[in-house]
């Protein structure tokens, strides 16, 4: 017996029902292959054009900055000059995405892989962007590991800009049907909106209480010019 199997049959059991009912499984089973999607924002209902613009606004406005690059391959030169701005060291740790290991990163001091909490910088994929809040959707899996989304001090986050879409349950969908496609589910999908920050304490805003103190994000869009 699969321990998944092993813990919901013990919630079953507690709860005093050997089973399911068959008209209760029905339902489940159908809203399983057919969900249905959440109230969505009549802001991100937009041509894709201002849905990038509103992805931008929105992220800006959490405390999240933001550069357009017109290529992939302005990536490490865009990822140079923000440490150069912020006098922040060279070195930083990058995903093992391929969209990262083909480019030339010989002015920085680069390596690839899992942050071990020792890396001030790290350069992440994303794999889709949420205009309505300006959030972005990062998937945990060997060519993104988490870690890198946590625990160094600057989070540098790419995204294409064709990967942005107007709300969370166009993500979704999309993330349900390409997972059906390839029969694998990643095991985490992180929503970031903005730097991490709290005011449990008296109220008052501190960033990077529970993970990075600064997001850039880099849009990629091939018909945009570059921008700071």
């Amino acid at each position: 017996m699969a321990a998944r199997d092993y813990i919901l049959g013990r919630i079953r059991w507690s709860l005093g029902r050997s089973s399911f009912e068959r008209e209760e499984e029905s339902l489940l089973n159908a809203r399983m292959s057919e969900p249905k999607a959440n109230l969505i924002p009549k802001r991100a209902q937009l041509d894709h054009k201002a849905q990038v613009s509103l992805f931008v606004k929105m992220a800006k406005e959490v405390n999240a900055t933001v550069s357009r690059l017109k290529s992939v391959d302005n990536i490490p030169r865009a990822v140079a000059k923000y440490l150069k701005d912020h006098e922040l060291e060279n070195t930083v740790r990058l995903a093992e995405h391929e969209a990262l290991q083909g480019l030339d990163w010989s002015k920085l001091d680069a390596s690839f892989g899992v942050s071990y909490g020792d890396d001030l910088s790290s350069v992440v994929m994303a794999y889709a962007g949420a205009a309505e809040t300006g959030s972005l959707a990062l998937l945990s899996g060997a060519q993104n590991p988490t870690t890198l989304n946590f625990l160094p001090d600057n989070h540098i986050v790419v995204i294409r800009a064709e990967d942005i879409v107007g709300d969370y349950e166009t993500v979704y969908a999309r993330l349900r049907r390409e997972s059906k496609e390839k029969d694998f589910m990643p095991r985490t999908l992180t929503w970031v909106s903005g730097p991490s920050r709290t005011a449990d304490i008296e109220q008052t805003l501190l960033l990077g209480a529970h993970g990075p103190r600064n997001l850039h994000i880099l849009v990629v869009d091939e018909d945009h010019g570059e921008e700071g």
